[in-house]
Formats: structure tokens, sequence, C-alpha cells
């Protein structure tokens, strides 16, 4: 016993137009989202704060495995090892140890200048001052 529908034998006629009008809308916003990521890469929603804390983050790491000091390419030309923010916890140019930056706050850029207030733990001992950079091209070098 089949079921018959009213008004005769006709089957019932579906259409694929709203399928296709899916799949079109789809194929428009991914295009929409690449275009986007094209037009407006990652790369530049990079603030300049975050700027500091990659070149405070690079100094730290580099003067910590590195025995040359400052580590080349983290530090302003001229720069002055014992006036560096982490002299007084390193107790040297030759130590090289550990440095683990725990809290970066108060960013301040002033055009080619900035400075970020940093707190770092060596050794067990932890150490808050503002460290002070200049901008080189396109990169943040620290300074002192």
């Amino acid at each position: 016993m089949s079921e018959q529908q009213p008004g005769g034998d006709e089957p019932e006629v579906r259409s694929i137009v709203p399928f296709v009008a899916a799949g079109v809308l789809v194929v428009l916003v991914l295009v929409g989202i690449v275009i986007a990521g094209v037009l407006s890469p990652a790369e530049k929603n990079v603030t300049e704060a975050d700027k500091l804390a990659a070149a405070v983050r690079n100094y730290a790491d580099a003067r910590g495995r590195s025995d040359l000091v400052p580590p080349p390419g983290t530090a302003c030309p001229g720069f002055d090892e014992a006036a560096s923010p982490l002299a007084e916890q390193l107790g040297g140019p030759e130590t090289s140890t550990d440095i683990e930056v725990a809290e970066l706050v108060n960013p301040v850029v002033d055009g080619e200048r900035g400075r970020i207030t940093v707190t770092t733990r060596v050794d067990g001992r932890t150490a808050t001052v503002t460290w002070n950079l200049a901008k080189e091209g396109d990169r943040w070098l620290v300074c002192g």
C-alpha cells in the first residue's frame, strides 16, 4: 500500500536551488576571509607595545644563553652592560643563567623611544625595573 499524494500520482519535485545558493554563499564567505587575510596580515596587527615586549623577551632570552654581552641584534649601539636593567641581578657580564621575564607593564612609546616596566626573576631574585628601548628601522632594541 503506497501513500498517494493528493491531486494525483505526480511525485513531489524538490529544487536544488537552496542548496546551490548556500554553497555559493559559503564560497563567497571563504573568499572574503582569504582576501581580508591577504590585505591585513597578522603582522600588521601587532602593536608597538607588543614589539617592546618582544624586544625585552629577546634580549633576556639571548642574554641568558650567550656569553656575548650584549647579545648581537638585541641592544642599542654603545650599550653598556653595567647600566643594563639586568646588571644588578646578573652580577656581571660573564654570567649566563636563565632569565625569566615575569611581567611587562606600562609600555610607553614616544616616537623612536620607548620604555616598559619589566619584572624579571634570576636565580630566585625578583626585580622590577623600567627598561629603555630605541627603534632602529622596524625593530626595537634594549638601551638600558
